[in-house]
């Protein structure tokens, strides 16, 4: 543990009114450092109850808390919007994930209705850095290194290959990174995430000497597709997942159970209809299925691996004991396969390969689809992309000198838009009403600080509204109640109602027998899309 004693600071405030000439100071102000995995499934980690073995997180969750309704957006960018906002992803720029529009709430990039969190940190004295993944604009004024980070070496897109620049996208052959704004090469034979840790390292000891504090964003591209990753890391879990995704899904419904953080009363929803059942595959398919997971797993296990490389630096430099360390995922597991995909798929089959024999190196190209994806987020329904629980529930996992509730975790319903009001709260900064003459819209999350202690449960209640609109999926979150919407084009009467409290894996749709709910609910959607700009394209008829 790192907590100090309250013997200490009892003392220190004794001598501090005894001796005048001793001046009273306050505690330095924290280091942050906030880790996002890529597409990381819900139920991976150890200490949330999954198999793979990630033994640096878990310690860190035995030092602090384990959040089991942390909901954030999604697709990546959105999230990463919010994140590093601390608002709605219509007023942070990102209505759309990849759609960059003169739209109001459709920018692409994150708009001047916001602060970001580096610009302000970086005014109250704070050093900003910023490793990984950005996907908040292609253009020089869009670049991390315009949006208040001092420091930053960063993949443009929304994916990148792990071992070299060789792009995954047809629109760009070579994949976009910059340093500190300016264009950079990927140095040859690094692996993502081993390199990013080396850079934000190098960042963070290139100003240790002047003791400011300091905000670090590490943004892993792991374990996002394509699945890459050395043999030493996947290796170890060769057999693991010969049982099938299915089996997968049964098992780790029982451990989440029994690591607690889902209730035991938890079910499995059915599988998402486009996943095919295990036996109806082949023994080859099989084969090559199986490899897709342990890949998977390696690169959780690789990013576990350099996230103990991070806190064992921090350790030795003696920063640990005052940085605050939050883990989230940016979203639900990821079931996208590009490789077969009508549009991205020519252009991958001619610069990659998805042969057994080549899985997990630099020419490889896989994606472990819906049915894995539906195995890492067990027990919610379906993945990225889906407003449902399981593309929006993430782990997340906060420790630091604050937590004094070591080792807990908390059921209560937080968001991604709480991050920066707690780091706001930490560094003694107050959100401005105008920025850069501009007015700017206020945060609509809380500081999380209140659960780091036994004083209070929870920072959100019955009547706070959560919302998100995506391409027409649409949730709204009041208390227990969510409203949900999967259908496309989008029409109100396809909405879902559920309760939480009771069915965490929306199966049992409420809407014809609480009609009073519903039409609150709706109510709701209609108040928050009004008030955001949400703007979803009416089908013509005939059309």
């Amino acid at each position: 543990m790192r907590k100090l004693p309250l013997s200490f600071f009892l003392l220190a405030l004794i001598f501090s009114c005894q001796s005048p000439e001793i001046k009273s100071t306050n505690p330095p102000r924290p280091n942050i450092l906030l880790i996002v995995a890529d597409d990381l499934g819900y139920g991976d980690l150890g200490s949330f109850g999954g198999d793979m073995e990630t033994p640096n997180l878990d310690r860190l969750a035995e030092e602090g808390i384990r959040f089991s309704q942390y909901t954030t957006a999604p697709f990546c960018a959105v999230s990463r919007a919010m994140m590093l906002s601390g608002n709605y992803n219509h007023v942070a720029g990102m209505g759309s994930q990849d759609l960059v529009t003169e739209v109001p709430g459709y920018e692409g990039h994150l708009s001047d209705r916001i602060v970001p969190i580096p610009e302000l940190l970086q005014e109250a004295g704070y050093h900003t850095y910023t490793v990984g993944k950005w996907h908040l604009g292609l253009k020089p004024e869009d670049n991390p290194h315009q949006k208040g980070f001092e420091k930053s070496f960063v993949t443009l897109e929304g994916g990148a290959n792990h071992y070299s620049s060789r792009g995954i996208f047809p629109e760009a052959p070579e994949s976009p990174y910059t340093e500190n704004g300016q264009k950079a090469s990927w140095p040859e034979g690094a692996y993502s995430t081993d390199f990013y840790t080396d850079k934000l390292i190098s960042y963070i000891e290139s100003n240790r000497e002047d003791r400011q504090p300091f905000f670090a964003f590490a943004a892993y591209t792991s374990p996002h597709w394509p699945l890459q990753v050395d043999e030493k890391f996947w290796n170890k879990y060769q057999g693991r997942y010969d049982e099938g995704y299915e089996v997968l899904r049964k098992k780790r419904l029982e451990s989440l159970k029994k690591s607690g953080i889902i209730p035991f009363n938890a079910a499995l929803p059915a599988l998402h209809p486009r996943v095919a059942p295990w036996d109806s595959l082949t023994p080859e398919e099989q084969k090559k299925e199986a490899r897709k997971m342990e890949l998977y797993a390696g690169m959780v296990d690789n990013l576990d691996y350099n996230i103990g490389r991070l806190i064992s630096y921090l350790k030795e430099k003696g920063l640990y004991e005052n940085t605050l360390i939050v883990f989230v995922s940016d979203n639900g597991a990821a079931a996208e396969d590009f490789f077969y995909h009508s549009s991205f798929g020519p252009f991958l089959k001619e610069n990659y390969t998805d042969a057994y024999e080549e899985m997990g190196t630099e020419n490889s190209f896989i994606s472990y689809g819906p049915q894995w994806a539906e195995s890492s987020n067990a027990p919610f329904r379906y993945f990225k992309g889906y407003t449902t629980e399981g593309g929006m529930v993430a782990p997340m996992i906060i420790s630091g000198p604050q937590v004094e509730k070591a080792g807990q975790i908390n059921n209560e319903f937080v968001t991604v838009m709480d991050l920066a009001p707690t780091f706001y709260q930490l560094a003694g900064v107050s959100y401005p009403e105008t920025w850069k003459s501009k007015k700017v819209k206020p945060l609509p999350g809380k500081s999380l600080l209140p659960l780091f202690s036994a004083e209070k449960q929870q920072i959100h209640d019955s009547t706070y509204v959560f919302a998100l609109e995506h391409r027409g999926y649409v949730m709204v979150r009041k208390g227990d109640w969510k409203l949900v919407n999967l259908r496309s084009p989008f029409d109100p009467k396809n909405f879902e109602l559920y309760n939480l409290a009771k069915d965490r894996e929306e199966q049992i749709d409420l809407k014809a027998s609480h009609p009073e709910k519903l039409e609150e609910m709706i109510q709701e959607w209609k108040k928050y899309a009004e008030e955001v700009g949400v703007v979803i394209p009416t089908p013509q008829a005939g059309g």
